[in-house]
């Protein structure tokens, strides 16, 4: 039976739950093999009741990974059954439709128990650098085509591993040491919960989570529906346009602020492509949801209950709601632009609120390398697959200037040039702040950065591209300027694409300028002193500081003194 606990009691409990899948996701950080989680951080953590409602996450991870795994666990519940899961047990997949949109994606599931009684569960997802198949990139025409498929079963049984799906795995990918390190690594996360929560139960003396998920769930919904009754009743549209792969695609979105929900509708987006960049709605729906909630609820811990008062919709198969079999490995692409679509709509119905455009989508690329096949082989050369996340600008706020380098809205970490180069024999020859690349504005946006990428002597490579923004940069909002535009070629000039695998022979670098975040407001309306101190940092040209925002000649020599002098840092 479940015992009653005053509110403070149940404050305390619901803070230590967060503290819990907090600690849970710094240990995949810690045991983690892949980059990717170490160094940028993919990956999510949460808890949820016997129902599969989450109840919380960690801070540490994705929106999309977390929003997208708030779904998962009840399909998990489903397919294995509630009178096949027991103590001991480790559930696994990789469902781009029933995990986390994309096959790269491991999302493994733990039931906790305590007292023999099952009480709740864990569950984490990462990213994972290599799942057999293509390789991570877009340029395949079937999800058949992407990588190893792992239907939601059982990777271990009362304890014991499945040591037949273990072979299974290492056969089909290129890092296999890899990967099922990650998921041991995942696995144990989730122990490290399990633990935390059992110890906190012991000491509030808690049979159940049953009261607690109440008073959580509760509390947060009634918050929510509290913030969303604040809003007008209106509803609006939001439309942005991106590069796509082959053609432009077309993101639309009616955004409808309902007493108790607030509803977006997707219909009039692009159709499916026939390459890779095709998004679930699930991944979709996370992103969209959590454009949402920091606007009008930012404060609302993150759970069941404070997102499902935001409903998403989009027909079947639209380029964010694909279905099996379409190819959907960078389905980030199309997801991390969902929230600036709704932003373009929800701009109309509160203006004033909402940042500019951003870079969107992260500026990943992988790199394939292997010796030479021009001459003979170095004896130290070798195969490896190097995984980089980067990011561009974020668009600028109302009140404040977008953020360098800083993916929103993925959260997702800029990987160090130290973490990349002990990955595989790659160089990185260049990564550094791009400047004007900010669209101009009374709040400036978020510069993007340059990085020039190539091998250690003995090695080719493959680049698997995966950026967008190349054609149509990103949008100021309010008065305020498009942020610089996406630049790919090899250093020789040649203009390569910014999507799709791609040869680099032996000797020759890639480089690349990712976008800049747009500006919000006219930038005659920028303080004189501001754009005085950007010219000083070097964020923007003297070209820049007298065409956008009319500094005299006088006034950008006085700058250029100063900083020879060491007068301004």
């Amino acid at each position: 039976m479940t015992k009653q606990h005053s509110k403070v009691a149940y404050q305390v409990m619901w803070n230590r739950l967060i503290s819990v899948v907090e600690e849970q996701a710094q240990a995949l950080v810690r045991t983690a093999f892949s980059t990717s989680v170490r160094e940028a951080g993919d990956l999510s953590a949460g808890v949820y009741d016997t129902h599969g409602n989450m109840l919380a996450q960690a801070v540490t991870g994705t929106p999309g990974h977390v929003n997208a795994m708030a779904d998962a666990v009840a399909h998990f519940i489903r397919r294995i059954g509630r009178q096949n899961i027991f103590e001991g047990d480790v559930y696994i997949t990789n469902d781009p439709w029933e995990g986390t949109g994309h096959l790269h994606d491991i999302t493994m599931v733990t039931p906790s128990f305590h007292n023999g009684v099952p009480v709740g569960f864990f569950a984490c997802t990462a990213h994972i650098v290599d799942i057999g198949g293509r390789g991570f990139g877009a340029d395949a025409a079937s999800v058949y085509e992407e990588g190893l498929y792992i239907p939601i079963m059982k990777f271990a049984e009362r304890g014991e591993v499945d040591e037949t799906l273990v072979r299974i795995i290492r056969g089909n990918v290129r890092e296999p040491d890899q990967l099922i390190g990650d998921i041991y690594a995942l696995a144990t996360c989730n122990e490290i919960g399990h633990r935390r929560l059992i110890d906190m139960m012991t000491e509030f003396d808690l049979d159940d989570l049953d009261g607690i998920a109440a008073f959580i769930l509760e509390n947060s919904r009634r918050a929510t529906l509290e913030a969303i009754a604040a809003l007008p009743r209106k509803s609006a549209e939001g439309e942005m346009t991106v590069d796509g792969f082959d053609a432009p695609i077309t993101l639309k979105v009616r955004v409808t602020v309902n007493e108790d929900r607030i509803v977006s509708d997707f219909t009039g987006s692009s159709g499916l492509d026939k390459k890779g960049i095709n998004c679930p709605l699930v991944y979709a729906k996370a992103y969209a949801c959590y454009a949402l909630k920091v606007a009008i609820a930012p404060s609302i811990p993150n759970n069941a209950a404070s997102l499902a008062p935001f409903e998403i919709t989009a027909p079947e198969n639209t380029i964010v709601n694909a279905l099996h079999p379409a190819p959907v490995a960078l389905r980030h692409i199309v997801g991390h632009f969902v929230p600036d679509t709704v932003y373009d709509a929800f701009d109309k119905i509160v203006p004033g609120l909402v940042p500019a455009e951003g870079a969107g989508c992260l500026c990943n690329f992988q790199v394939s390398l292997r010796p030479r096949s021009d001459a003979p082989t170095l004896v130290d050369a070798r195969r490896a697959e190097v995984l980089t996340f980067n990011s561009g600008g974020s668009g600028a706020r109302p009140e404040l200037d977008g953020l360098n380098a800083t993916a929103f809205p993925s959260g997702v970490m800029t990987m160090p040039i130290e973490a990349t180069e002990h990955a595989g024999p790659v160089i990185i020859w260049r990564k550094e702040l791009r400047p004007d690349s900010g669209g101009a504005g009374k709040a400036r946006g978020g510069l993007g950065q340059y990085m020039e990428v190539g091998a250690m002597e003995g090695h080719e490579f493959d680049i698997q591209a995966m950026f967008d923004r190349v054609e149509h940069p990103a949008r100021g909002r309010r008065g305020g300027m498009a942020g610089a535009c996406t630049t790919i070629a090899l250093d020789d000039g040649t203009p390569m694409r910014g999507k799709g695998k791609q040869f680099v022979p032996h000797g020759r670098r890639v480089v690349m300028a990712f976008p800049g975040g747009a500006g919000y407001g006219y930038p005659a309306e920028r303080p004189r002193d501001m754009v005085l101190r950007d010219l000083a940092r070097g964020y923007i040209s003297a070209e820049t500081a007298a065409w956008d925002y009319g500094l005299t000649a006088d006034d950008i020599k006085a700058v250029e003194d100063a900083v020879a002098k060491g007068e301004i840092a």
